[in-house]
């Protein structure tokens, strides 16, 4: 078919605006589907529909008749989490339009905002959508609604479309819209290929599956094909569309999106982002440059049963290849074990991460607590990239320390904005911005913020002190100079360093106190007496001791002289202090579970 009868597009909306059901209608409206009970289609692990959101992008092929010609539709579906901007980023870079679907109960959010300046700078056509017009309270709260598509998108109040996903109100006029107004794609069915890679799967039949949408050229069955920015070659044993399910073809073209068999085992040599060319006859020049994710927020996993480990690699390594953002490398801990240091995108990553080893895999695994990469400045003019407490080191052999900052983005009601600013103060942020946001009610403020700042309780607070109506976004700035101080628990006079956490100076003697009284408190007693101090770059700010196990050695004695007594007494502390000088305190892994769940 003529890529002039192709049209390719993403949906854009905020978690819980109707993506997911608007994807199921257009689906059930070109006989791609049946109507059935089973909703969001494209949703198909069980924790995207736990939790009600999209985490892996999908594609699925359409077909539409308008005025009796046939046109092929490409949904690319993308997930609506900041978390998951390498997934949006990669959806959006193989379409040309997008539909912009927005909550008349709720409006625009920060996050549509994100991922629409991302559709606007690759110059997608973006069709906006009102969606759950049905509602009882439509009434009163569209039109505000609609001032603010009219504002973001700068679009006339007549091209907005009026939807119902949950009862497939006006979704002909979305299907009619896509044909009319997204471009069909560009390309030179002559010139070599060129096809970008967005997304991948582990088949343990067939090896990597490269999901792909061609820019130029053809890609062939049987064909030698490279990747253009490591240079491995592979045949393409198998290459089709995807409807529901794979359909084999002998030829794809200039706009198809399809799949590709590829019989590569090796994990490691397929990078998601990648282009795919012909090894004979290469292009020159990748149409769209490749970025490799980097990730911003590490973490260590570790399997609960240790000989788990070998089961823990494989399973990462599969996860590893279907989400491009997730790094790992292998660690050995002496409390925990043999183990992983991971990267991730934020913490809603990470904790899709360890669901899908536990519910995909059946691996039950501990996760550290997460930190951020700080770039350490020592005084031989070297820079150590710091994943993890324990690689910090010592004061006298630095000149400073840089920690990664965010440029976020709140959208609030004008209500609750001293509040919000109060929350971010108090997370050493600078406010860099604060204006009306589309409507006189809402307010739009930015800050300059730490990222180790915002990875744990920040969203929570954010949501608790809106009552769940304020939104937030955030992006990479850059390095800045930080005043850091590396807390380091002493056990019976030992440093354990798998319990070691850096803390901002302004917060780390509150911290260290904390955590030496609630450590105190999990660890176990042993026969004799332990002292766990903290210590803040070297200087121990909190004690507590752990006292012992004590037999009553005097409980036999029911009279005689007080002197017997003593004697008894004075030689049972004489061996306590003698097991101290020999004993070893040994910290089990349910300490440590409860001493991460303590500083969480």
């Amino acid at each position: 078919m003529s890529c002039n009868y192709i049209r390719n597009f993403c949906i854009i909306a905020h978690i819980d605006h109707g993506k997911s059901t608007l994807a199921d209608r257009l689906l059930e409206h070109t006989n791609t589907i049946y109507k059935s009970d089973k909703n969001q289609l494209l949703d198909d692990m069980e924790l995207e529909r736990e939790r009600g959101i999209t985490i892996k992008s999908h594609a699925v092929q359409m077909e539409y008749k308008y005025k009796n010609k046939v046109y092929i539709l490409n949904l690319i579906d993308t997930p609506g989490h900041v978390d998951f901007s390498s997934e949006v980023s990669r959806s959006i870079t193989s379409c040309e339009g997008a539909l912009l679907v927005v909550d008349c109960t709720k409006g625009i959010q920060a996050q549509t905002v994100s991922n629409l300046s991302l559709a606007l700078k690759k110059n997608l056509v973006i069709i906006p959508v009102l969606n759950k017009i049905d509602l009882s309270h439509y009434d009163s709260t569209y039109e505000k609604a609609i001032d603010d598509i009219i504002k973001l998108v700068k679009c006339k109040k007549e091209d907005i479309l009026h939807v119902s996903s949950k009862n497939g109100i006006g979704v002909k006029n979305v299907l009619d819209n896509i044909v009319l107004k997204i471009p069909h794609p560009n390309g030179d069915k002559k010139a070599s290929l060129q096809a970008f890679i967005f997304d991948s799967l582990y088949n343990p039949f067939t090896g990597v599956e490269l999901l792909f949408r061609i820019k130029n050229g053809n890609m062939r069955k049987g064909q030698k094909l490279k990747f253009m920015s490591t240079g491995k070659i592979f045949y393409a044993y198998e290459i089709g569309i995807l409807k529901l399910k794979r359909i084999p073809k002998n030829m794809v073209s200039v706009g198809d999106v399809g799949y590709v068999i590829s019989g590569i085992k090796n994990i490691s040599e397929v990078k998601v982002g990648d282009t795919i060319t012909d090894a004979i006859h290469p292009a020159i020049k990748s149409k769209d440059e490749f970025e490799e994710i980097k990730p911003m927020v590490f973490a260590s996993i570790f399997p609960i049963n240790s000989d788990k480990y070998e089961d823990l690699k494989s399973s990462i390594e599969k996860l590893q290849l279907n989400d491009a953002a997730f790094s790992f490398k292998s660690q050995f801990s002496t409390a925990l074990g043999s183990g992983f240091h991971c990267g991730f995108l934020g913490i809603l990553h990470m904790e899709i991460i360890k669901d899908r080893l536990e519910r995909e895999y059946g691996i039950k695994v501990l996760i550290t607590i997460p930190n951020v990469l700080y770039k350490v400045f020592t005084k031989d003019n070297k820079v150590i990239l710091v994943k993890n407490p324990s690689e910090f080191p010592d004061i006298e052999k630095f000149n400073k320390v840089e920690e990664p900052y965010v440029l976020i983005t709140i959208i609030v009601e004008e209500m609750d904005i001293g509040k919000i600013i109060s929350l971010c103060i108090g997370k050493r942020g600078t406010i860099i911005d604060n204006k009306y946001y589309l409507t006189s009610k809402k307010i739009k403020v930015s800050f300059e913020i730490p990222l180790s700042e915002i990875i744990f309780d920040f969203y929570d607070k954010l949501k608790t002190i809106s009552k769940g109506y304020a939104t937030f976004d955030y992006i990479f700035i850059g390095y800045r100079n930080s005043d850091l101080k590396k807390i380091t628990v002493l056990v019976n006079h030992e440093k354990v360093e798998s319990l070691s956490i850096l803390s901002h100076k302004s917060k780390a003697i509150f911290l260290a106190k904390k955590v030496c009284k609630d450590l105190s408190m999990v660890i176990p007693k042993h026969q004799f007496s332990i002292p766990v101090q903290v210590s803040v770059s070297g200087r121990i700010v909190a004690r507590e001791t752990i006292k012992p196990f004590r037999k009553n050695v005097i409980g036999k004695c029911y009279g005689g002289d007080i002197s017997r007594k003593k004697k008894l007494i004075e030689k049972q502390k004489k061996g306590k202090k003698r097991m101290k000088k020999i004993g070893k305190v040994e910290i089990p892994s349910s300490a440590f579970i409860a001493f991460l769940k303590v500083k969480s």
